[in-house]
């Protein structure tokens, strides 16, 4: 069973990395919906990374970021001795980014990539919800987050077929 962390809350310095990191560089302190902050937040890096390097490293950097955002949530949730605060949106961030893979930069794919993973992000299809209760710590927080990025990635290719919409890597 998830556990919180144990120890004193504190507040992490505003220069240490994990602050940032696992906040989206702020993104996550915003009022009312974090998370839905942090997945918008990521929306802008996605377009620039696919821009850049198209889908791969798009991918290539959500890989990256999955072990960089279990150090920072599991240090920023110990500092705030809570298991999963609501600002650490380091793992909406790496979701989004891995259900925009095969988005081409179609700004309608964006949306509704979006829309697909605030969608599966809360409702915590199994087993996301079982990774949401069992995992503790940095892994838990990214992992949940991660399973339902894979349920929207499903969903947009679905969408992408029955609207004629191209993707970056076709099914067919």
């Amino acid at each position: 069973m998830k556990t919180a962390p144990q120890g004193p809350t504190r507040r992490l310095p505003a220069w240490h990395p994990a602050l940032w990191i696992a906040t989206w560089f702020g993104s996550g302190l915003l009022p009312w919906l974090p998370g839905t902050w942090g997945s918008i937040a990521a929306l802008p890096f996605a377009a620039g990374l696919t821009w850049l390097g198209g889908p791969w490293l798009l991918l290539a950097a959500a890989a990256l970021l999955y072990p960089v955002g279990v150090w920072a949530s599991e240090t920023y949730s110990r500092a705030k001795g809570r298991g999963d605060p609501g600002e650490v949106v380091v793992d909406e961030v790496v979701a989004q980014w891995l259900v925009l893979v095969p988005a081409c930069l179609n700004p309608w794919l964006y949306l509704a990539g979006l829309v697909l993973f605030r969608f599966f992000d809360i409702v915590k299809v199994w087993p996301a919800s079982l990774a949401d209760r069992r995992l503790g710590g940095g892994v838990g927080i990214m992992t949940d987050d991660l399973i339902a990025g894979l349920y929207a990635m499903a969903g947009l290719y679905g969408l992408a077929h029955l609207t004629g919409a191209e993707t970056c890597f076709p099914l067919t």
